[in-house]
């Protein structure tokens, strides 16, 4: 009964020492909430873990549907800046043919019918450009072919709506289908004067002879059809003097003219229409 008694009192004593005021827990106490939070934490970690996982989903999600937004962003600016560097290089094109028509206009009363080359033949025999153009188009043999950069040739025949030029690189005085090309400097057309007579397919350069003695022609001028011959037109830019020498006899002078006109890549000719040739062929 005496042992009853002194359990009750320290239950009394250990209950009423837990509802006192104080700010020390026992050591009971901080053993027991110890163990709860060593115990929690491994509830808590492995939780926090499977939602920071969920999350790490959602946000891969949200970036990887944004870098698709970005690729395809990117991959439309660069299809607009290629449509837009074409239309430019297009703008440029035909901006330059333009001046040039104007400016031959100005120059010469010459009409340019712009044609597509369509195809370039590797034939040795035969070296030939096919354009778009034919008989149907007011295009007739002899027609001079330019760019805006320099003459690249000459029709030597004619379909109904083809027309096969010769490139100013078979030029041969030898050849009885090629016409040579009488040629003068630019600002001294009353001045000077020469003969393109062949092509050197080794140095890519047209030879000029019948250059007289006292011709003033000097490297850098700037070489162009004269008109005479009936041929080709006058005023054509044909390319620039690289070189001149002595002749072989020592009475005329030769040179060597660069092509003004690139042959790499051609898409597009004029072919020159002379107005009086053609009012008297009619």
């Amino acid at each position: 009964m005496s042992m009853l008694m002194i359990g009750f009192i320290l239950c009394i004593a250990v209950i009423g020492f837990s509802l006192s005021d104080r700010k020390e827990l026992s050591w009971p106490e901080k053993f027991l909430k110890d163990t709860a939070a060593y115990v929690q934490q491994w509830f808590y970690k492995p939780a926090g873990s499977i939602a920071g996982f969920f999350e790490d989903i959602g946000n891969l999600r949200t970036i990887y549907e944004e870098n698709e937004r970005l690729r395809l962003t990117a991959a439309a600016y660069s299809r607009e800046k290629i449509n837009y560097n074409f239309v430019e290089k297009e703008n440029k094109r035909l901006q330059e043919e333009l001046d040039f028509t104007k400016a031959q206009k100005q120059m010469n009363d010459y009409n340019f019918l712009i044609a597509q080359v369509i195809s370039v033949s590797n034939d040795a025999n035969n070296r030939t450009l096919t354009i778009n153009l034919g008989s149907k188009n007011g295009i007739k043999p002899n027609m001079a072919v330019t760019t805006i950069k320099g003459l690249i040739g000459l029709v030597s025949s004619v379909t109904p709506y083809t027309a096969a030029v010769t490139p100013i690189t078979e030029l041969d005085e030898s050849s009885p289908t090629f016409n040579l090309i009488a040629v003068t400097i630019m600002g001294r057309e009353d001045e000077s004067f020469g003969i393109l007579s062949s092509y050197n397919k080794e140095t890519s350069r047209l030879l000029m002879t019948k250059i007289a003695e006292t011709d003033k022609m000097t490297i850098q001028d700037t070489v162009i059809t004269s008109g005479l011959g009936g041929v080709y037109p006058r005023g054509l830019v044909v390319g620039t003097l690289e070189s001149k020498q002595l002749g072989d006899f020592g009475l005329t002078y030769t040179a060597s003219v660069e092509l003004a006109a690139s042959f790499d890549h051609l898409t597009e000719v004029f072919v020159v229409q002379v107005p009086e040739l053609e009012a008297a062929d009619q």
